[in-house]
């Protein structure tokens, strides 16, 4: 997938979500629908619905369909908080989290794997991808240090 691509469905969806709170009443369910059609974008290009980023595309939608509900009002403003972040650092704090699930990480859980994924600079690559560098490089050395 070409990350120019995928930074534009954020960009759009940064838009949207900026007119939402705004006050456009159509802004958020515009943005329901481009991140569904992102997702099948997504699922058609990667071949399967459990590819990491595919992962990213769904828990974000639900969080976007959530928001609908009024009670979840306050949610539009993280999620566009959290796409500012990414689109401009490159970090993912959505996808430093699915990366905790057990199906997503090949590496056991633990607290130097979490601090690790929270506060690890963004980097090439996926994630999940980088892991196991991450579980080595949170361990301590043994030599009293």
């Amino acid at each position: 997938m070409n990350e120019r691509i995928a930074n534009v469905y954020w960009q759009l969806t940064t838009a949207l979500l900026v007119a939402h709170l705004a006050g456009w009443d159509g802004a958020l369910p515009l943005a329901v629908l481009l991140n569904i059609a992102q997702v099948n974008h997504f699922v058609i290009v990667r071949g399967s619905l459990t590819a990491f980023d595919v992962q990213v595309r769904i828990a974000y939608l639900a969080l976007l369909a959530l928001s609908e509900i009024e009670l979840f009002g306050f949610v539009p403003a993280l999620l566009l908080i959290g796409l500012v972040v990414r689109l401009l650092t490159d970090y993912c704090i959505l996808a430093r989290t699915l990366a905790l699930l057990p199906w997503n990480r090949s590496v056991p859980l633990s607290w130097p794997l979490v601090r690790w994924l929270a506060l690890s600079p963004p980097a090439a690559g996926s994630i999940v991808s980088r892991l196991q560098q991450g579980l080595a490089a949170a361990q301590p050395t043994g030599n009293g240090h």
